[in-house]
C-alpha cells in the first residue's frame, strides 16, 4: 500500500509539473522583441499571400512583436511546408497552407521529405474562397446545365493552374461526380489559362474566384455557378452549385495556419486562439471580403478534423482519377 501511495505521488507529482511547464510556456510566448517568421509557400500577391500579410500585420501589432513575411514558393507549396516541418517547434515559425496542402499529403506523400500529418501541427483555419465556373463570353454554354450536356455529349477541354491544383482537382471532382471525361489542360499558372479561355482555346475552366472575377465583371468570361453553398456577394447574380443541382460539388480554396509538430499544445493554443479573433475583427473581414474571400476561421480543435476530412475527400479523387504529382 505504501509503494502504491508513493507512485500515486510521483505520477500526481509529474502531472502537476508538466502543466506547469506547459503553462510557462504559453506565458513566455511570444517571446519580447523576437520575429515570427510566417512562411508563405506561394509568390507574393496570390490568395494565399493576402491572407498572411493580413493576419501578420495583426498579429505584430496585438504582441508587438516583428511578424516578417517570407515568401518560399515552389513544388507546389511544398518548399516552404518541408522547411516550416523541419523548424524548431517554438512558436516562433508559422506556415501559411491551403487546400493544395491537404492534397499534397497525398500527391506527394513518397517523395515528400516530411510527414504532413507528424511533422506539422494544425492552428487554425482562416478563410477560404470558392470555385468560380466560367467560359468564353462568346460560348454557347449559358448555364451549368449547358455545360454538364455538353460534357455529356461532346469533348471538352478544361484549363488549370497546374496538375493538381485546386483548380484540376475541382476538375476532377465534376468528372467524378458526374462520370464525364472534360481533359485537363494544365498551365504553369492561372493567368495564362485564363488568357487562353478569353481567346476560346479552352472551353471552360473551374476557377480560383480571384484568378477570375475581374474578367467576368469586365464581361470577358461568363460565369456559370460557383462552387459553394451560398451565393457570393461579389457575383451576386451567379448560381451556386447546390442551386443547379448539385451540392457535392462545393469546393473552397482555403487557407489557414500551422505550425512545426514539435510545438508545445500550449503555445498552438495560445498562437490560436489570437488569430481566430484577429479573424473576428470588422476591419479584417471586410479587407478579406473586397479580396473574394469568406470568413471560415477556427481554432485549432475545430481546423484539426477539418483538415483531416479535406485530405481524405482528395485522396478519394485523386486516386480515383489517377493524378500524380509532377
Amino acid at each position: 500500500m505504501h509503494r502504491r501511495s508513493l507512485l500515486s505521488t510521483l505520477i500526481a507529482s509529474i502531472a502537476l509539473a508538466g502543466a506547469s511547464a506547459a503553462w510557462a510556456q504559453a506565458t513566455d510566448y511570444p517571446k519580447a522583441g523576437a520575429p515570427i517568421r510566417y512562411v508563405v509557400p506561394f509568390p507574393p500577391g496570390g490568395l494565399t499571400d493576402v491572407m498572411a500579410r493580413l493576419v501578420g500585420q495583426q498579429l505584430g501589432e496585438r504582441w508587438k512583436v516583428p511578424v516578417n513575411i517570407d515568401n518560399k514558393p515552389g513544388s507546389g507549396g511544398q518548399i516552404g511546408a518541408a522547411e516550416v516541418a523541419k523548424a524548431p517547434g517554438d512558436g516562433q515559425t508559422l506556415l501559411a497552407i491551403t487546400m493544395a496542402h491537404a492534397s499534397n499529403a497525398t500527391l506527394f506523400k513518397a517523395k515528400a521529405p516530411f510527414d504532413f500529418a507528424k511533422d506539422l501541427k494544425p492552428v487554425a483555419l482562416l478563410a477560404g474562397s470558392p470555385m468560380l465556373i466560367v467560359v468564353p463570353a462568346n460560348s454557347p454554354i449559358k448555364d451549368y446545365k449547358d455545360l454538364l450536356a455538353a460534357a455529356k455529349s461532346r469533348k471538352l477541354n478544361a484549363g488549370s493552374s497546374g496538375n493538381g491544383t485546386p483548380v484540376h482537382l475541382t476538375l476532377a471532382l465534376f468528372n467524378d461526380l458526374n462520370k464525364t471525361d472534360v481533359q485537363h489542360v494544365p498551365y504553369k499558372g492561372g493567368a495564362p489559362s485564363m488568357s487562353d479561355l478569353i481567346g476560346g482555346q479552352l472551353d471552360v475552366v473551374f476557377s480560383n474566384f480571384p484568378e477570375s472575377i475581374a474578367h467576368v465583371k469586365s464581361g470577358k468570361l461568363r460565369a456559370l455557378a460557383i462552387a459553394s453553398s451560398a451565393r457570393h456577394p461579389l457575383v451576386p447574380d451567379v448560381p451556386t452549385t447546390a442551386e443547379a443541382g448539385q451540392p457535392q460539388l462545393a469546393v473552397e480554396n482555403w487557407t489557414a495556419v500551422m505550425v512545426p509538430g514539435t510545438t508545445p499544445d500550449a503555445i498552438v493554443a495560445k498562437l490560436s486562439s489570437e488569430v481566430v479573433a484577429i479573424m473576428a475583427t470588422p476591419d479584417l473581414q471586410e479587407r478579406a471580403r473586397t479580396q473574394g474571400f469568406r470568413i471560415d476561421a477556427r481554432p485549432a480543435a475545430a481546423f484539426a478534423p477539418f483538415l483531416k476530412d479535406e485530405v481524405e475527400r482528395w485522396a478519394r479523387i485523386i486516386t480515383s482519377a489517377k493524378i500524380s504529382g509532377e
